[in-house]
C-alpha cells in the first residue's frame, strides 16, 4: 500500500541518450540535432511527474557522460531518481531517431542489460501504488528477464499494482520466443497497455475483444489502436474512447505518453473515461514532436496542476 513519503508510481527498465534532429526532417539532412533522455519507463514517469504525481524511475546507467546527461535530465522532470545506479564497465545505451523512417539502437552490453534482481532487491517496491514495467526489458538479458520475474513477484504478493506495457520491438527478439513470454507477463499483471497491431503480430489477435479474449486475466486491458482510439476492458466493463486527430511528427514515445496519462488519471481516482482522455492526450503533446517526453507540454495541460490520490 502507498505511503505519503514514497513516490505514488515507480516505473523500472532502460533509459538510453536519444539523438534525433531538432526538426521534423531526415537524419541525413538535419543540421541540427538534440540529445536528450528517452526510455519507455523512465518515460511514464515523466509524463506522471509532469502531471503533478510522484514519481520514480529505477534503472542503470553507464558511469559516462551520456549517463550524467540522461540522469540530470530525468531528475529535472521532477522524477525521483534516488534508485538510479551507474555502471563504471558498461556504457550508457543509445538511440537515434530518423522522423519517417524509423529508429536505430545501440544498446547491446549497456549497463541496463546487466541489471539483476539483485539490483530491485532493497527497493521497497511494496510501498508503492503502482509499478510499471514493460515488455522491452525481458528481451535485454537472461539477467533482466529473471528480475522482471522478481519484480512481478513482489508486487503481485503486496498491496500494489503492477503495470505492465507489452512493448514488443521486433529488433530485440523474435515473435516465436518474444509471444509466449509477453503473453504470459501480461496475464499476471494487474493493468496492461498493448497495441492492437503489435498483438495481432504477437498473438493473431485482429481486434480489441481478441485481445481480450486472449489476454482474459488482467483487472484493467488498454488496447490502443494507433488514431482509432484506445479500448479499456475493465471491472466496469468495455470503453472506447476516441483519438485526438493528429499531425504525425513521430510517433515512437507516444505508447508511454499514453501509459503516463492513464496511469496519473488512474491515481487520481479518475473514471475510466477520462483516464483514456488524459492518455490520448498525452500522446497527442509527443505525437507532434521528435522528442519521447515533450516535458514542456506539461505546462499546456489544464490537468497538470491536479494534485495524484495515492492508493
Amino acid at each position: 500500500m502507498a505511503t505519503a513519503d514514497f513516490p505514488a508510481l515507480v516505473a523500472i527498465g532502460e533509459t538510453m541518450a536519444m539523438v534525433a534532429p531538432s526538426r521534423a526532417e531526415s537524419l541525413i539532412d538535419a543540421e541540427s540535432i538534440r540529445l536528450r533522455a528517452a526510455g519507455a519507463e523512465s518515460n511514464v514517469a515523466g509524463h506522471v511527474a509532469a502531471l503533478g504525481g510522484a514519481a520514480a524511475w529505477v534503472g542503470a546507467l553507464g558511469d559516462d557522460v551520456l549517463g550524467h546527461r540522461v540522469h540530470r535530465e530525468i531528475a529535472a522532470q521532477g522524477v525521483d531518481t534516488r534508485w538510479v545506479s551507474f555502471d563504471e564497465v558498461a556504457p550508457t545505451g543509445v538511440f537515434f531517431k530518423d522522423p519517417g523512417r524509423g529508429v536505430s539502437y545501440y544498446r547491446a552490453g549497456s549497463a541496463a542489460s546487466r541489471m539483476t534482481s539483485a539490483s530491485i532487491a532493497s527497493i521497497p517496491l511494496e510501498k508503492t501504488a503502482v509499478v510499471h514495467v514493460s515488455g522491452i526489458t525481458p528481451a535485454l538479458s537472461d539477467d533482466c528477464a529473471a528480475m522482471i520475474d522478481a519484480v512481478f513477484a513482489r508486487v503481485v504478493a503486496s498491496g500494489a499494482l503492477l503495470s505492465f506495457d507489452v512493448n514488443y520491438r521486433r529488433g530485440l527478439w523474435p515473435v516465436a520466443d518474444a509471444a509466449p513470454i509477453l503473453g504470459d507477463l501480461a496475464n499476471r499483471a494487474d493493468i496492461v497497455f498493448v497495441g492492437r497491431d503489435e498483438a495481432e503480430t504477437l498473438w493473431g489477435c485482429r481486434t480489441a475483444e481478441d485481445v481480450r479474449e486472449h489476454l482474459p486475466r488482467p483487472a484493467r486491458l488498454v488496447v490502443k489502436d494507433g488514431d482509432v482510439g484506445a479500448t479499456d476492458f475493465s471491472p466496469q466493463g468495455r470503453t472506447f474512447e476516441p483519438a485526438i486527430q493528429t499531425e504525425v511528427v513521430e510517433p515512437v514515445g507516444a505508447g508511454d505518453a499514453f501509459a503516463g496519462g492513464y496511469l496519473s488519471g488512474l491515481l487520481r481516482g479518475w473514471s475510466v473515461q477520462e483516464r483514456l482522455r488524459s492518455g490520448h492526450r498525452r500522446a497527442h503533446l509527443v505525437l507532434q514532436s521528435t522528442s519521447d517526453s515533450a516535458p514542456s507540454a506539461a505546462s499546456h495541460d489544464p490537468e497538470s496542476v491536479l494534485p495524484l490520490v495515492a492508493g
